[in-house]
């Protein structure tokens, strides 16, 4: 399959200029891979991870939502074995100064000791272990015995809390529990805008499972994550699963794929989202570190066990990468001398639903526009525009997604109906006023 083409460069600009997203802390310079989302970013990302919420809790019965601190006992992380194990090997360039993951370099250039920067030769050191976690201290001294983390996945948290949830609820395996929160990871080699960063958002759902089930419902697990995707408005065509070979496998894991997309140029097919069989490991080792029992006692079969786990962890900011560079693209218009960028997002994830334009300044155009703005917003985010050509505001509103154009002109003031125009098939409507809500509701249900 043909890889798809370089967005990334105009998709960077696009977002600062619009609004999606900024450097953090950027009039001092910036802080590495670190990223805020202004008003349109913070939208979009919010209905994505609305949209996940509703598929993985609201719409079921058999999953309960979590949210779980950041900052957690340090035996966590040695249950886990993030302490022991979450380590990346690094060398350095002595001339240069540059730094590298060990394990991602040319395995030749490594053994020959050449810098993949300078090309100096001899210049390597030796590769040495770096934990990714970000460590601080809990309390007024800064001593080994009030060290913490940052949670660098938030996985964990639904571990710690699996029988608080499961019998509060009164949840009966297999069942799940969901949530969305921030993690953060010291990364050495960050980059490619927001698909890599130091802060970031996962959207994880645990589901317990009685030992002997568990591949089963991986497999049904798989089905549905990928389809969460195609219903987002992801293109079937840049969306592949990868399967963990034995050499990529956690030494827990009993099977694990990717959701892989195509961001296209050099960035290929990157994972997005991970489903994985995790067996009994998890709920094992925190039994076994904190000394309390995690086990499921099954009352109809009168037996006890602990559950196996099957994991859906899906990077919120990788998604919404993902949504921006498949919906972005450049068009020529029939009859116009300039062509539009277009951001072809589905209208329901999009940040502004509709835009109110008055075609004029006068005869009563915008005062009409304005009413139609009240009317709406208590319904759907809207927009109002009456600066430049009405061309102009067209293309600022298709280069941030937004599905329909809403134009009041001479003909509204008279007859109560407005011109509605489509962002990807430029067609239009002529819709009443009284009309508009459910015109628009209509159009915005998947």
């Amino acid at each position: 399959m043909a890889g798809f083409p370089e967005v990334m460069d105009k998709l960077v600009s696009l977002c600062k200029r619009r609004g999606f997203i900024f450097q953090s802390s950027e009039i001092y310079g910036g802080t590495g891979s670190v990223w805020d989302y202004g008003p349109l970013g913070v939208e979009l990302k919010k209905n994505i991870k609305d949209r996940w919420w509703n598929a993985m809790v609201r719409s079921r019965d058999d999953i309960e939502g979590l949210d779980a601190a950041i900052l957690m006992h340090p035996r966590t992380w040695e249950a886990s074995g993030h302490v022991a194990g979450f380590t990346d090997p690094l060398v350095d360039c002595k001339q240069c100064k540059a730094r590298f993951r060990a394990d991602k370099m040319d395995p030749k250039k490594l053994e020959a000791n050449v810098c993949p920067n300078c090309g100096n030769k001899g210049t390597l050191t030796e590769p040495r272990l770096f934990n990714l976690m970000f460590k601080t201290f809990m309390g007024a001294l800064e001593e080994s015995s009030s060290v913490v983390y940052l949670r660098p996945e938030t996985a964990q948290g639904i571990f710690v809390n699996f029988l608080n949830v499961q019998q509060s609820a009164r949840q009966k395996v297999p069942f799940g529990i969901a949530q969305i929160g921030k993690a953060f990871r010291n990364e050495i080699t960050p980059g490619n805008f927001i698909f890599r960063t130091r802060e970031f958002e996962q959207m994880e759902m645990q589901f317990f499972v009685e030992p002997g089930t568990d591949m089963e419902w991986f497999e049904q697990w798989k089905a549905l994550r990928m389809q969460w995707h195609l219903d987002l408005g992801l293109s079937p065509e840049r969306l592949e699963f990868h399967q963990h070979t034995d050499t990529e496998l956690a030494h827990y894991a009993r099977a694990a794929f990717d959701v892989t997309f195509d961001f296209g140029g050099t960035l290929g097919h990157q994972e997005i989202e991970g489903v994985h069989n995790r067996g009994d490991f998890d709920l094992s080792q925190h039994q076994q570190y904190s000394g309390k029992k995690l086990e499921y006692f099954d009352q109809v079969n009168n037996k006890r066990y602990v559950p196996y786990v099957i994991e859906t962890s899906v990077g919120a900011d990788r998604v919404t990468l993902a949504a921006l560079v498949n919906a972005y693209r450049e068009e020529t218009v029939e009859g116009e001398s300039e062509g539009r960028v277009v951001l072809g997002l589905k209208p329901s994830i999009a940040p502004i639903k509709a835009a109110i334009f008055p075609l004029t300044k006068k005869d009563g155009q915008p005062e009409m526009a304005r009413k139609i703005v009240d009317d709406l917003r208590g319904a759907f985010p809207v927009d109002y525009d009456e600066t430049g050509s009405i061309g102009k505001r067209y293309r600022r509103q298709d280069e941030v997604g937004t599905p329909f154009c809403i134009t009041v002109d001479g003909q509204s003031t008279g007859d109560q109906t407005v011109t509605v125009r489509n962002r990807d098939s430029l067609a239009q409507d002529r819709v009443d006023v009284s009309q508009l809500k459910g015109y628009l509701a209509g159009k915005l249900v998947d």
